[in-house]
């Protein structure tokens, strides 16, 4: 197990109540005084964290600049970035999560980051976990992709739909793969109203939806061209 002097070396931050990290590190399997409510805060004090750190972009819209957050600390990003920092060897971890791989699960690694940020936040005041935020978010936020749109690809498809005065459409996972800790999903996007279905696959649920959504969105533009009222399955076609 890494200690937590090399963690916080890492981390380039030496906490004054080392106790706070080491509840930020120790998950719920393991007691009752856990990491449950450090992340609590940490994920608050980490989304304005971030939101101050893109607020200095001054053309930003507010729709953007929440969906760039969004981004930033979503799982996906905080596991990584949980996995760059070496957090899986520090955690403490019961029995049963130790046995499944749990150090390894983007979820646990994810909230883990968050209630370190939280530690570090009562441990040292709000610019310290500012600070903390800007080393560890530095290369994502100077390759952050400006240009995405603010809307991801559920939501832009749902307003397809409803525009078309449509029903919203149907995720179904269709398959799972893989241990707890690196599992696979499979998820089926139904318009049912048009008889079309399309596939996506990721390393999470939300991660599928959203490749089946835009898998999606490219067949309306393709099939049923923008402003043509799309014909119903089994309606005879107009002359």
């Amino acid at each position: 197990m890494s200690s937590d002097a090399d963690l916080q070396a890492r981390l380039h931050y030496a906490f004054r109540d080392p106790a706070l990290l080491r509840q930020a590190l120790t998950h719920r399997s393991h007691g009752a005084r856990n990491n449950e409510r450090l992340e609590f805060i940490g994920d608050s004090v980490l989304n304005l964290a971030i939101a101050s750190l893109l607020y200095g972009d001054g053309q930003a819209s507010e729709g953007n600049l929440s969906y760039w957050r969004a981004s930033l600390v979503r799982e996906e990003t905080l596991a990584g970035l949980a996995q760059e920092l070496g957090l899986g060897a520090c955690l403490l971890l019961g029995e049963g999560e130790l046995r499944s791989g749990g150090s390894m699960r983007p979820s646990i690694l994810a909230d883990a980051l968050e209630a370190v940020m939280g530690a570090v936040f009562l441990d040292g005041g709000f610019a310290a976990a500012q600070d903390l935020a800007e080393r560890l978010f530095r290369d994502r936020l100077r390759n952050l992709d400006t240009q995405a749109s603010a809307k991801d690809a559920k939501t832009r498809l749902q307003e397809i739909l409803q525009g078309r005065k449509l029903k919203v459409p149907v995720y179904v996972v269709t398959a799972t793969s893989g241990p707890a800790h690196l599992q696979h999903f499979q998820v089926q996007c139904e318009v049912a109203e048009l008889d079309l279905r399309t596939q996506g696959d990721g390393g999470s649920r939300r991660a599928a939806e959203q490749q089946a959504a835009e898998q999606m969105i490219e067949r309306l533009q393709s099939e049923i061209p923008s402003g043509r009222k799309p014909r119903r399955p089994g309606a005879p076609p107009k002359p």
